[in-house]
Formats: C-alpha cells, structure tokens, sequence
C-alpha cells in the first residue's frame, strides 16, 4: 500500500526558516521514503493552498528542493508537476515588473522586479539532471522558489509593500503569487 500524502503547515515570516539558506541534498537522500513522502506532501500542500510552487522552506524544511505545477494555471504554459532538487540559474536576462505575495507573509503585496527569462538545471525526485528556460509565470516561479531557497523572500527586495486591498491583489496575496503589471500578456497571477 502506498502511503497517503497529507497537507503541511506553510511557517510564516518571521520564523527563522524562512531567512537562512537552505542545505543542498545529496543525490542519495532521494533514494529515502520520507524524502519522497515529503514531496508529495509538498504537492498535496501547494494545491490546498492554492498555489504553483512551493519551497521546503516553506513547510520548516531547510533543504534545497521545491516543487511547480502550472498544468491549471495557464493554457500556454501546461508545465508540471515538476520537482527541483538543487536547482541553480546558468542565465539570467532581461527584467520585469510585477507585483508579488508569498503565503509566508500572508495579506502583503509589493512592487518588484524579476529577471524576464532563466534557465534553470536541477536534479527530479529520481535523481536524475534536467534543464528547463523559464519565461513569463514559469520564469517568475522559478525565481521565487529559488528565493525560498536562499533564505530571501519577495519583501527583502520589494518596494511599496501594502496591504492587500484591490481584488487583484488580494488574490497574489491569498495564493502566493505575482501578478503581471510588465505589458508582457501574461495576466496570470503567479502563485509559487
């Protein structure tokens, strides 16, 4: 019998979790039952809240592993579900503006700039290497995933952090998200 995923608890800004840099895994850790258990807790979880990516950090696990689906969100991107374990950049362009939340800072929205295109190579659950280009929603997921990684979250580096009041930004700020404002067509609102 397989075992049953359940929901985790997502800790909130200040836990200390949230601000220190995660552990990189080794390879054989994905070999464990638990670690996989926590993978699909985290899928179980990120839908329940709802969301399109969540952190370890995000459920008091400092490991460097998220996990992304945007299969509903977007008929354009249909990418998921995915699972990140040592995820790096190898290229950073562009930038783009939007306006961003995080379940972690529950009610919250700010201003902030991210990078319009990235290319991200991880480890899948199995251990095995893969490369993804991230642009528009994926692009701007991946970068707060890997954020969550790093200890930072989308307040360190945003700007006119407020209160959730529009309809619009109740809804970034209730799913961890990110709304689009670039004029780039993607009026998505990311939640990761």
């Amino acid at each position: 019998m397989d075992p049953v995923p359940y929901f985790r608890a997502i800790i909130n800004e200040p836990h200390p979790t949230l601000h220190k840099a995660a552990k990189k895994m080794r390879p054989e850790e994905l070999l464990d039952a638990l670690v996989q258990q926590m993978i699909d807790d985290m899928f179980v979880t990120m839908y329940a809240a709802p969301g399109i990516g969540l952190a370890a950090p995000q459920i008091n696990v400092s490991k460097r592993l998220f996990v992304v689906d945007l299969t509903e969100e977007r008929e354009e991107y249909r990418l998921g579900p995915l699972v990140f374990v040592n995820p790096r950049f190898t290229v950073r362009e562009g930038e783009v503006e939007s306006n961003e939340g995080c379940l972690s800072v529950p009610g919250k929205v700010g201003d902030l700039k991210r990078y319009e295109r990235v290319v991200c190579v991880a480890l899948d659950r199995n251990g095995k290497r893969f490369e993804v280009e991230g642009k528009g929603l994926f692009g701007r997921c991946l970068q707060h995933e890997m954020d969550h990684l790093d200890g930072t979250l989308y307040i360190d580096k945003a700007q006119n952090i407020r209160a959730a009041v529009t309809a619009e930004e109740e809804e970034t700020a209730s799913t961890e998200g990110e709304s689009t404002s670039s004029g780039d067509g993607d009026e998505a609102a990311l939640s990761a």
